[in-house]
């Protein structure tokens, strides 16, 4: 059996016997289903946002609304199918209205996206939104400031190059951050073809991910405020900006 194979033999046993019966926090008791991840278990390319929503709980796939949709239009851009790529969510369950993930929700679920990282082995690991930027990159610096910049990275004990995107949902909730994403797709094709180039500095990651202060529960509204709207319940988590 090729190395190849023997690494796709192994992932597809641990998200069978470890990730789809996962009960290590309690959002294993309302979920419908694990959401393990899609795509090629060999693939070089890998997405990763930040936990299921209300269409992925139920079917059990990861990007499957209108967000999902807009995602697959964006690989075809750059000649790329869902089938091509492996897509995966730092979260494997669904967070009780679609609400931010909880430190010891992350601290309890990292550890399977570490391993599918070390298994999958990609080139390119691109975080959709905020959140997922922020847990990978180890870095406070928010979406709006570093999509569309590469950062070669270890995670999980494996180099890889770490390249974050908007989420798509932004571009269904600004039009106009439409030509933003595909401008940043549009380089995928080659930063596969070079991805964390030979002797090139590798910036250690730590392997807990620990969500950053600015993640953090807001401070109550002054008196008199204009309290700001709810989080509208989507497709996915969203982490935008």
């Amino acid at each position: 059996m090729s190395d190849r194979a023997a690494r796709v033999a192994e992932l597809e046993a641990y998200h069978r016997d470890e990730v789809a019966v996962c009960t290590r926090c309690p959002l294993s008791e309302g979920r419908t289903q694990v959401v393990v991840g899609s795509g090629d278990l060999a693939a070089d390319l890998m997405f990763v946002g930040e936990a299921p929503g209300y269409h992925e709980d139920v079917q059990g796939v990861p990007f499957v609304g209108a967000s999902g949709k807009l995602l697959g239009t964006l690989l075809e851009g750059i000649g790329l199918t869902r089938d091509d790529v492996f897509v995966a969510n730092v979260l494997k369950c669904r967070p009780p209205g679609n609400r931010d993930p909880q430190p010891a929700e992350i601290r309890e679920c990292e550890p399977h996206l570490f391993r599918q990282v070390a298994l999958l082995r990609p080139r390119l690991i691109c975080t959709l939104g905020n959140f997922a930027t922020k847990l990978l990159s180890g870095r406070p610096d928010g979406i709006s400031r570093v999509h569309g910049h590469e950062l070669p990275l270890e995670i999980g004990g494996h180099a890889t190059l770490l390249y974050p995107l908007y989420h798509p949902a932004a571009a269904l909730y600004t039009r106009s951050m439409l030509a933003t994403l595909e401008a940043d797709f549009a380089r995928i094709p080659e930063l596969l073809a070079g991805a964390v180039p030979a002797g090139g500095p590798v910036a250690p990651r730590e392997e807990s991910l620990r969500p950053p202060a600015t993640l953090s529960a807001p401070a109550p509204a002054a008196a008199g405020a204009v309290p700001p709207p709810a989080r509208a319940a989507s497709d996915e988590q969203l982490g935008l900006f």
